[in-house]
């Protein structure tokens, strides 16, 4: 078992200092970090079918009840924890009905229109932006796990603050651009249609956040598993896994849109 008197620090806000206090220890059917991960993978599954409900039928009609169901569940599930094994999958379903009305849209934002150069009919292409972005998410989910797994990233202390230091300074950026956009003004370089370097610099600045993030909830959750607590918290690490996912995977969809802009 590690020592680490600097217990459990998370750049997820799921995943606080306070997340896994005031748990007896027990020996019998505790969380594991495997267990956590596949429960993550069965609530990606869920959210996945539910999202391709939405993509495939065009209902963007849901992004606004999912978004909004999505954050009352989720402040539910932080406040009563042992009810994550099903406050967790209808988060899964509310956040999947959104993200496949959101990624609906962002997959119009990438048609393109195509010439045939020997009869001069005009169709439309996709630019396979959201499978792209899917794929992505995933690709960065496992690979960060394996070299979390194999030591290869290790999270050290500095590596901890540097995380949660750039988190929230982004965390304030988006709610600087929410109270402007309040006031009818826009933050360009967070519009997926501006293609400037800038704002692709600053999309992608944010994606590796993001993914590092998923560091530090694996680091999290393992020292969490490591100090006996009760099984159904691996729900709630899968939670928090979750919160991480759908936020990595809205801005990979945000930067891809901008490097398509640009073509």
């Amino acid at each position: 078992m590690r020592k680490n008197n600097n217990l459990l620090r998370s750049g997820n806000p799921a995943l606080n200092s306070k997340a896994f206090e005031n748990f007896s220890v027990t020996q019998e059917k505790t969380m594991t970090l495997q267990g956590t991960v596949n429960k993550t993978i069965i609530s990606l599954m869920i959210l996945v079918v539910c999202g391709g409900f939405t993509y495939y039928s065009a209902n963007t009609s849901w992004v606004w009840p999912g978004l909004i169901g999505g954050f009352i569940v989720a402040l539910v599930t932080v406040f009563k924890k042992e009810w994550s094994p099903i406050t967790v999958p209808i988060y899964a379903v509310l956040e999947g009905l959104a993200l496949g009305g959101i990624s609906h849209i962002y997959a119009n934002l990438g048609f393109m229109d195509q010439v045939d150069p020997v009869t001069g009919v005009v169709t439309q292409q996709s630019n396979n932006i959201v499978s792209t972005a899917i794929l992505l998410t995933v690709g960065i989910f496992f690979s960060l796990l394996f070299l979390y797994k194999s030591r290869i990233i290790k999270v050290t202390e500095n590596f901890k603050l540097g995380v949660v230091a750039a988190t929230g300074g982004i965390f304030i950026f988006y709610m600087v651009s929410w109270v402007i956009s309040m006031f009818g003004g826009q933050v360009s370089i967070l519009d997926p249609t501006n293609g400037s370097m800038m704002s692709i610099g600053i999309s992608l600045f944010i994606v590796v956040i993001a993914s590092l993030n998923l560091v530090m909830d694996f680091d999290f959750i393992e020292e969490a598993s490591e100090k006996g607590v009760p099984k159904y918290m691996e729900w709630y690490g899968a939670f928090g896994l979750l919160v991480t996912l759908v936020w990595l995977y809205l801005e990979i969809l945000r930067l891809l849109a901008k490097l398509n802009s640009r073509d």
